[in-house]
């Protein structure tokens, strides 16, 4: 068994992290709890399941710090980014893919892998030293007991937020009379669409009437050991949006700059945008309006939206309580567990936020199990590339007394050295030229090492 790298989470992290070792040429077994344990999240079995948002974001990776993570994971062999190509939809500068096709090609891959054994079983327990190298990807939806059994031996208590997810359409219930497609400013995504998004306008009145109604529905209610547990802040719930002041929709997810309706040729006073959701275009995403109100409120509260009258939901949205560790606290900058070493964290349960992040993360510690199990050094990437960004951040560059879960972003790199200040996109490209170029001499070091 010890000569086994056992990961425990068949989520994106856990998925990526097994195809890494795997392709180094450690064996690897994952364990996956589902369908012995489902979760209220989950609607499947499948390996890297997308339980949210369809959406990788912005996959311009000379301009945005998760479009240049994508091109980092692509350039290191992601099977996370492998699939997400081979499934991607319309989304405008987004990587937006078909959530089904998506998940089974991984889950694919990963059965058809010789060196990947997939165990299906609840792991309650961390498994000890004698077991070999572990790595915990189990995600914001760690089960109860395997919860208990992480903050006994760290330790500490466990932080934890609020994620919610948004509803589902389905096309033909949308009403294109009033609803027309178009990408923000007609920016050309990475299918060379200009008109990926179907956009609902509003005018101040309908607006205004649309915040009421928000305001106003019957929202889920917290149990008591819930009610202290803080938000994201980059994933609030469209309601506790709309709390912050009457306008601040129209500045957040409902902003109408960029588009224009083409019944009167003006931009309407805000917009709800919908991106599509599956390959066959037949779903679609409410951008942004991921919520906790129940769900019969949602029906008749987001069928005020015009063109939304007779809606018809293949999802309703939700709330759950997401868990992670304080990582800077209690991992090292090989992702193991600095009082059980032989115990490595992965995904979203290290604090990060967002798909490609926890992959990115999962793709690390895959990364360094093998290295350490085939008896070499792992070097840590770069802290210049957006790799070695997120890495740094969680394992040492945040505070840990006030540590809360993270998107990749400019802002967790090295400054530039230069004789001139650059600043606004020149700064970003000129960072991701540097990631790039940085990454590349990792890569080729880590293989001249192998």
């Amino acid at each position: 068994m010890a000569k086994n790298l056992h990961i425990i989470g068949g989520g994106l992290a856990g998925s990526e992290a097994a195809w890494q070792a795997a392709e180094s040429g450690v064996a690897v077994v994952l364990h996956e709890m589902r369908p012995i344990r489902g979760t209220f999240a989950h609607q499947t079995d499948a390996l890297a399941e997308l339980v949210c948002s369809n959406s990788f974001r912005s996959d311009d990776w000379a301009n945005n710090a998760v479009g240049l993570l994508h091109e980092e994971m692509r350039r290191a062999g992601s099977l996370v980014m492998r699939a997400a190509d081979a499934h991607k939809l319309p989304a405008g500068g987004a990587l937006a893919v078909d959530r089904h096709g998506f998940s089974a090609a991984v889950t694919a891959a990963l059965e058809a892998h010789p060196g990947i054994t997939i165990a299906r079983e609840e792991i309650t327990t961390l498994p000890p030293p004698e077991d070999g190298s572990v790595i915990i990807a189990t995600g914001p939806l760690t089960s109860e007991a395997l919860g208990a059994a992480i903050a006994a031996a760290t330790g500490q208590e466990h932080l934890a937020f609020f994620d919610a997810i948004a509803p589902i359409v389905h096309r033909e219930s949308i009403n294109f009379d009033i609803a027309w497609f178009q990408s923000r400013y007609d920016k050309e995504g990475p299918g060379g669409g200009v008109a990926d998004y179907i956009n609902l306008p509003m005018d101040e009145a309908q607006y205004n009437a649309f915040v009421t109604a928000l305001l106003e529905g019957v929202k889920t209610d917290f149990k008591e050991w819930e009610k202290s547990t803080p938000y994201f802040e980059a994933c609030l719930p469209i309601e506790v949006m709309a709390q912050r002041g009457r306008e601040t929709l129209s500045f957040g997810p409902m902003k109408p700059v960029g588009l224009s309706d083409p019944r009167t040729g003006f931009r309407p006073h805000a917009v709800v945008q919908l991106r599509q959701d599956n390959k066959l275009g037949t779903l679609w995403n409410m951008v942004g309006f991921q919520t906790k109100l129940k769900h019969g409120e949602q029906t008749r509260v987001f069928r005020t939206i015009p063109g939304l009258e007779k809606a018809e939901f293949a999802r309703l949205g939700g709330l759950h309580r997401n868990t992670f560790i304080n990582s800077p606290r209690l991992l090292d900058t090989q992702l193991r567990l600095k009082s059980q070493p032989h115990i490595r964290f992965a995904g979203q349960v290290t604090g990060v936020e967002g798909y490609v992040e926890s992959a990115a993360i999962g793709l690390l510690a895959g990364r360094f199990a093998a290295a350490e199990m085939s008896g070499r050094t792992a070097m840590p990437p770069p802290p210049t590339t957006a790799f070695g960004a997120l890495l740094a951040h969680i394992t040492s560059g945040a505070d840990d007394r006030t540590f809360q879960p993270m998107n990749v972003n400019f802002g967790l790199f090295p400054p530039l050295v230069s004789a001139k200040k650059i600043k606004g996109k020149d700064r970003k490209q000129a960072m991701s030229e540097r990631a790039i170029a940085d990454l590349t001499t990792w890569l080729d070091d880590r293989q001249a090492a192998a």
